[in-house]
């Protein structure tokens, strides 16, 4: 294809330099002119292994090319991609200044182009930036409507520096968000050579994906360091406690417990969470993410009572009791929070749970049954219709296929709040069905 790319920073030099080396016709857009200067010279702006030689041949190869005029990058492409900075303000904030002036710029070009352009964005930027201020901005510049005079989508980049040639031939994944299916497959195109997990999805969801990315990888340093100066300080080798942890990719290194839905409960997290933070103090240690898990945990039980209370209806039925389905164990269960909770405000509640038997439960169950909540026998049902007759509002703390059916035959009049994504999300029911985290 015939591609521009507006921006020659770190993102843009080495996706330029790459797209060329592929067979791509490239032209670099940029407003400063040492940088489109050292490009046509077939050096490279940045510091990054590889990258001056690959922008080297492909410019000897008549393959990339540099530019500060972007209506003449307009017209010499098909398709743009901006990859210009989203740096921080003060306060944490995005400064969108660089990202809107080649929105601008591209928009007053397109005024001047018949055929239709395609854009792409590999820039970072928060859920909704793109619908709220590029499309918009493009519109109100071009004078062409989003779908007819050009079309867009967000691909984001994850490119690490110092082995960012690597990583563009050999991505984890790759991501198109667009509002238009053809699209996203024509810019999929671009990456037909490479081996990766390939998604097209919407464009708020690609625009997150950085985020979560980076933000994980931040919390995976921080949490690493935290366990370092613990166990530094008990004498212990951090380096072979997190070998050891690092090889469970079954349950630490995978999807599991990465599923957004309820807070956590049973025996075993709350109190080693605890025990551990508690060490922490005593040797006056300051470890604030390791705080921090156990009062973020209550906070999103909190949003669950919230969210049952702000329905305005007294009449409350549970689907599920235990901190997690396939188990009798109520202990440290969030769902018993929160109907502690809601028995104090004078809620009506009714409770389900297929495993859960008072007859049957025994031992530390029962104990703290009595113990907690003594008065729950007279708030369970041994049918789940009961539940669903008495109640307005129907609360689902566990996954089960037999909660999933029942709710199938209802009539209509009950809310439903769901905890765990027992269902999946109908537009059509969003006045009667909540999620707490979706």
């Amino acid at each position: 294809m015939d591609i521009s790319v507006f921006g020659l920073g770190y993102v843009g030099c080495v996706t330029a330099a790459c797209l060329a080396n592929d067979g791509h016709r490239i032209i670099g857009v940029d407003v400063n002119e040492t940088k489109v200067n050292m490009v046509r010279e077939g050096r490279s702006p940045i510091v990054e292994r590889g990258l001056t030689e690959l922008i080297r041949t492909n410019v000897e190869r008549g393959q990339l090319w540099a530019t500060t005029d972007a209506r003449e990058a307009i017209e010499a492409s098909q398709l743009s991609l901006i990859c210009v900075g989203t740096p921080s303000n003060g306060n944490g904030s995005l400064d969108l200044k660089y990202l809107r002036s080649v929105t601008r710029q591209i928009g007053a070009a397109l005024i001047h182009k018949k055929a239709f352009h395609t854009i792409v964005v590999r820039s970072t930027m928060l859920p909704g930036t793109t619908h709220h201020e590029i499309i918009p901005l493009l519109e109100s510049v071009s004078g062409k409507p989003f779908g007819e005079g050009f079309g867009l989508c967000v691909n984001p980049e994850f490119l690490r520096e110092g082995s960012a040639i690597e990583d563009f031939y050999h991505p984890p994944k790759i991501v198109i968000g667009a509002d238009h299916p053809d699209i996203a497959e024509r810019v999929m195109e671009l990456y037909s050579d490479i081996d990766a997990l390939r998604f097209i999805t919407d464009i708020a969801v690609a625009e997150m994906v950085k985020y979560v990315d980076n933000t994980f990888h931040a919390l995976k340093v921080t949490f690493a360091n935290e366990i370092g100066t613990l166990c530094q300080r008990l004498g212990i080798d951090s380096h072979e406690v997190m070998e050891i942890f690092c090889s469970d990719t079954k349950l630490n290194l995978s999807p599991a417990y990465l599923k957004p839905g309820f807070a956590f409960g049973g025996a075993c997290l709350p109190k080693d969470v605890r025990a551990l933070v508690h060490r922490a103090r005593l040797l006056d240690l300051q470890l604030p993410v390791l705080e921090a898990i156990i009062p973020s945990n209550e906070r999103h039980i909190r949003r669950a009572v919230d969210l049952i209370m702000a329905t305005g209806r007294k009449r409350i039925g549970f689907l599920g009791l235990s901190f997690k389905a396939g188990t009798d164990d109520l202990r440290n269960s969030p769902m018993v929070d929160v109907i502690e909770t809601l028995l104090g405000k004078g809620y009506q509640l009714k409770i389900f749970d297929e495993n859960v038997s008072l007859a049957r439960l025994c031992g530390a169950n029962r104990e703290f049954i009595e113990r907690e909540i003594p008065h729950i026998s007279s708030l369970m049902c041994e049918r789940i219709d009961e539940v669903i007759e008495a109640s307005d509002v129907l609360v689902i703390g566990t996954t089960s296929p037999l909660y999933a059916r029942a709710l199938q035959d209802i009539n209509g009049r009950h809310i439903i709040i769901d905890l765990v994504r027992l269902l999946d999300p109908d537009p059509k029911k969003e006045n009667t069905y909540y999620g707490i985290c979706w």
